[in-house]
């Protein structure tokens, strides 16, 4: 795997006061440069790379991103702003003859490019951070309702459809038919009732940004997985039509990856 183009972390190896910066790690603007690197950002990368290409990178920004991370907290800098979370964070990639070029980016900067040559993406794959109770290389439920709340759609209000499709994923992971108490079904159908009377909307980032923690139980996303959350998303909407970038299409992308 090629990369382009990442800084040296030799500043990582300090003992500074200062915390780590985008800037000291990738080639960035001003505007990003100076923006500290949280734990959270690092883990958002994490997870939209695992969802984007099915693994997470040797050397890529996510890993990069950790070690800085992890520096800062060692140093006591933590940044309370979580730069990547308010921002957003998208992985892109297209196939030229044989050949995929992916692109990184936070806040609409990127910051990494690389190159797989030919069958260099199967074997990278295998370095996929692991997720407890589901087979290595998939991406579970929990991760993919994640994903839509590290991408633009994650400023969508909640309402009634998003909810249903939530409740759905989460009886799919979980195999339980009756909403959870205290789970992501039931914070989104909560939301949803309250977003209806009020000007103050909750958000599907604000419900599904730690979907995987507030599972009971999680899973591989699968194509029947994707058709009963597709379902009770259309079933709830006036159009009979899922939302760009909503949970039923994330759900829909997690299982066409991993089927691939």
């Amino acid at each position: 795997m090629f990369i382009l183009p990442l800084r040296s972390l030799m500043r990582m190896s300090h003992n500074e006061d200062k915390p780590i910066t985008y800037g000291d790690v990738f080639f960035v603007s001003s505007e990003v440069s100076s923006e500290t690197i949280s734990a959270e950002d690092a883990s958002i990368m994490q997870s939209v790379e695992s969802v984007a290409l099915g693994h997470v990178p040797r050397g890529g920004p996510a890993s990069l991103m950790q070690s800085a991370a992890s520096q800062n907290e060692r140093m006591g800098v933590v940044d309370t702003k979580d730069f990547a979370t308010e921002r957003g964070v998208t992985v892109s990639q297209v196939e030229v003859g044989g050949t995929r070029l992916v692109s990184e980016s936070v806040g609409g900067e990127v910051v990494a490019q690389y190159i797989y040559p030919s069958g260099a993406a199967d074997e990278e794959r295998s370095t996929r951070y692991p997720t407890t109770g589901v087979q290595e290389d998939a991406v579970t439920v929990g991760e993919a309702l994640e994903a839509v709340a590290l991408k633009p759609e994650g400023n969508k209000p909640i309402e009634q459809s998003d909810a249903a499709a939530i409740q759905a994923a989460e009886a799919r992971a979980t195999g339980r038919s009756e909403v959870v108490p205290g789970g992501v079904g039931a914070e989104a159908q909560c939301a949803a009732s309250i977003n209806a009377q009020t000007d103050d909307k909750t958000t599907l980032r604000d419900v599904l940004k730690d979907a995987t923690s507030k599972l009971i139980e999680d899973k591989a996303a699968k194509r029947e997985d994707a058709e009963g959350v597709v379902g009770a998303e259309i079933r709830n909407t006036l159009d009979l039509a899922t939302h760009p970038g909503g949970v039923a299409a994330s759900i829909t992308t997690a299982s066409d990856l991993n089927e691939f």
